[in-house]
């Protein structure tokens, strides 16, 4: 008799034996089952929250993303706008989901890297969200009214240290008026914020000659194409395909100052390695598509290609610009 069931008695030894080998031919059976039904990623649908408006710029890639991944994958991804908070909320949503490939965030760098200096965060984006892919960014335009002499950005420096507190810049939203106090702190001129109520009626500013200085998303562009704003430098840390003849700041000699927004793909901490990696294979594959970087190029967005060490250290290192920025110029949001 086998010695595992010496202590039953001899009528249900056959029957304890039969059931028990049974019962493990089943959970052996079942057990390629069930590993591919967990590695079957995916099999419904998947949401992406995107915590901003519709039509944005970060809504606008995020659709385009999720058209070629349901293409793709044979599964709908459908984009959940979750706006409020400069994109905390959607952020937040996306950092306390299930980790299990099925919620997925398309969130803009000032949700990741800026809100933890300007906010009481109720989530570590460090801890507790995966970056998967940065897609695309863009930096600002540094412009300045066509009748200051001043034709690049050492003479503007100059220019403007020689007006102490004379001259203002337009800050349209959180992010051009940080922009605006990093170059101020980098640069050691005194400039003067003027707020306004979005990043379009700043460019309306600087037509109607309110402000002399500009941080302009590109919105501005046909109106730098028509002289009427001058552009000198770009923010980011490369030039831009839109005007790749404007040198950035960093070649204009602000080795510090790099001022730009990206978008990336994110998912909840503790989602599988598995899922994450393919998730990140086809979005490389599907921003390598001409089409893609097309549509991107008309947002003005050139497409980033970084790995995901590089991508983690720059979150990292903006983090940390940031931070230096808002304790800088003192900066805090109004209540």
């Amino acid at each position: 008799m086998n010695p595992l069931f010496a202590f039953l008695p001899n009528r249900f030894t056959r029957g304890a034996v039969r059931l028990l080998g049974a019962a493990s031919l089943a959970a052996l059976a079942g057990l390629p089952l069930a590993v591919h039904a967990q590695g079957a990623w995916p099999n419904r649908v998947v949401k992406i929250v995107v915590p901003f408006s519709a039509g944005s710029g970060t809504d606008v890639t995020a659709r385009l993303v999720a058209e070629h991944l349901s293409s793709r994958l044979g599964q709908p991804f459908v984009v959940e706008n979750k706006q409020g908070a400069d994109g905390l909320i959607g952020a937040e949503q996306v950092a306390k989901s299930t980790p299990d490939g099925y919620t997925l965030g398309v969130i803009p760098s000032s949700a990741i890297v800026m809100n933890p200096a300007l906010y009481k965060m109720p989530f570590d984006p460090m801890k507790d969200l995966v970056p998967v892919a940065n897609l695309a960014g863009v930096g600002l335009v540094l412009g300045v009214q066509p009748e200051m002499p001043v034709r690049n950005v050492a003479e503007l420096v100059a220019y403007l240290k020689e007006r102490p507190g004379q001259l203002n810049f337009a800050a349209g939203s959180t992010f051009t008026r940080l922009a605006g106090e990093m170059f101020k702190h980098a640069t050691g001129t005194d400039v003067v914020a003027i707020p306004y109520k979005g990043t379009a009626p700043q460019v309306t500013a600087m037509l109607g000659k309110e402000v002399q200085i500009v941080f302009d998303p590109f919105l501005g562009l046909p109106h730098m194409k028509a002289g009427k704003i001058r552009p000198l430098a770009v923010t980011s840390a490369s030039r831009s395909s839109v005007l790749p003849e404007l040198p950035t700041l960093r070649e204009s000699g602000l080795r510090d100052v790099v001022v730009e927004t990206w978008i990336a793909v994110f998912a909840p901490a503790g989602t599988p390695a598995a899922v994450v990696d393919k998730l990140r294979s086809e979005v490389a594959q599907i921003m390598a598509l001409p089409d893609v970087r097309a549509r991107l190029a008309g947002l003005s967005y050139d497409v980033i290609t970084e790995t995901p060490e590089q991508f983690s250290q720059r979150i990292r290192d903006d983090t940390a610009r940031w931070a230096k920025t808002v304790k800088d110029a003192n900066f805090k949001l109004n209540p």
